[in-house]
């Protein structure tokens, strides 16, 4: 196993972080355009609409509104996917474009495929743990599904999240050992918020595993992904940028109709866990 490498958070003003959160203003991260999805809605309409009956909770209380709030869902096909990451996923600069997930990179969105130098589709809560492979529900949800470069994608697989290990080739600032995967700083938060979406929408109730985080990086096949102390962690150090933002609104305006929760409120990331 490689020697792990400590993760250094980048320092954030509570001030800055909160305007970051508001509207959307990343250095690290590309600006959404209109064109992409309009302007964001603000979290105070959303309020009194989408997550009305989530209002004022915490807890185990707080998880099952939200639970009942985002689970009201158009589902999508596999193939479905594809067309849908190129538009959740589509870069401001280059609307020919996506960037993908880990690398970073702006790929042409017709090199989507299984060769070597395309992109895929990659399960961010991997799809061993649970054993739901590319079913309609959790193997399709596209707020965890990213667009991602083939061998980094398999570089990944279907190891959980922690800090540290050896660089990977080709996708700099991301690192892995034989059980764990470090994404690059800029989306350390994006991960961690989807990880966290998976586990509140998929409850067990809809014939498929009641997928929760936990503390292992040795989860195997169960349903099971962690670090949650880590996710955690970079949730915070990471808070949304207005990518992921944008990325949330086009899901709910074009295409799944629900939205991530902890995008809009990151603070319910420890209101929960």
């Amino acid at each position: 196993m490689s020697v792990r490498r400590r993760f250094y958070a980048r320092p954030l003003l509570a001030t800055a972080a909160s305007i970051a959160v508001l509207t959307g203003v990343a250095a690290t991260a590309p600006a959404a355009t209109p064109s992409a999805a309009g302007s964001a809605s603000p979290v105070a309409a959303l309020d009194d609409t989408y997550y009305q009956d989530a209002l004022g909770k915490t807890g185990t209380a707080l998880k099952s509104s939200l639970h009942t709030i985002i689970s009201d869902q158009t589902t999508l096909s596999y193939s479905q996917v594809w067309d849908a990451l190129k538009a959740t996923d589509e870069d401001p600069a280059n609307s020919s474009n996506v960037i993908l997930l880990y690398t970073g990179r702006s790929q042409s969105k017709s090199e989507n495929g299984g060769d070597s130098g395309d992109w895929n589709r990659e399960h961010v809560w991997a799809k061993s743990h649970g054993d739901f492979g590319t079913a309609t529900g959790p193997g399709t949800d596209i707020h965890h599904l990213r667009p991602e470069d083939v061998q980094v994608n398999s570089v990944r697989g279907n190891k959980d999240f922690d800090n540290g290990g050896s660089a990977v080739p080709g996708a700099s600032g991301n690192y892995t050992d034989s059980d764990s995967f470090e994404p690059r700083d800029a989306v350390k938060g994006d991960v961690a918020r989807m990880i966290l979406y998976m586990a509140v929408r998929y409850e067990g109730d809809d014939a498929f595993a009641d997928l929760e985080p936990n503390d292992s990086v040795s989860n195997g096949s169960a349903p099971n992904i962690g670090r949650l102390s880590v996710l955690k962690q970079w949730s915070q150090e990471d808070p949304p940028d207005s990518f992921e933002q944008n990325r949330n609104e086009v899901i709910f305006e074009q295409f799944q109709h629900n939205r991530n929760p902890f995008i809009d409120h990151p603070e319910w990331v420890e209101a929960i866990w």
